[in-house]
């Protein structure tokens, strides 16, 4: 099986508190529509009405070729982060589709991983992607905007 990883929430308060983006810029702050605005930490869509942050992450803790960095949106007020587990969170399941691919430990992208996946047929893409010993973890992305999610690790069990 696999697990459905979360951004840290160490990294989560020290962006609500202003900390710098990929880029280097303050968090933008916005008002959510209350649709298409999922919090990474949370892995559930912000309510209409309350704030948000849209922010430039690039998921890898170095730069190189491969470590893209794209917008994210995240919870201005303190949230709980989505508990790991197999269960495909709110924010991963109102989209037909999403871009999944696999990284090597490298943090490479490992190529012919990279497939466009109807959301109810993640968890055998997963599986078929974990089956190759050189993946180390998944990324789930948009499908049209590339837009990283969340990531996919093992489980350990």
């Amino acid at each position: 099986m696999f697990r459905i990883t979360a951004l840290p929430t160490d990294e989560v308060r020290a962006y609500q508190a202003g900390q710098p983006d990929a880029y280097g810029n303050a968090p933008e702050r916005a008002v959510s529509d209350g649709g298409g605005n999922p919090c990474r930490h949370c892995l559930r869509y912000i309510p209409e009405g309350e704030e948000m942050l849209i922010l430039a992450h690039r998921p890898f803790s170095e730069t190189h070729p491969y470590a893209e960095t794209g917008p994210i949106f995240l919870c201005a007020k303190p949230c709980a982060r989505h508990e790991e587990g197999g269960e495909m969170p709110e924010a991963l399941v109102n989209s037909p589709d999403y871009l999944i691919k696999g990284y090597g430990r490298d943090d490479r992208i490992v190529y012919g991983t990279g497939t466009v996946t109807p959301t109810d047929e993640i968890s055998v893409a997963v599986a078929r992607i974990f089956a190759r010993d050189d993946v180390a973890y998944i990324h789930v992305r948009s499908s049209r905007n590339n837009c990283y999610q969340a990531r996919i690790d093992r489980d350990q069990n």
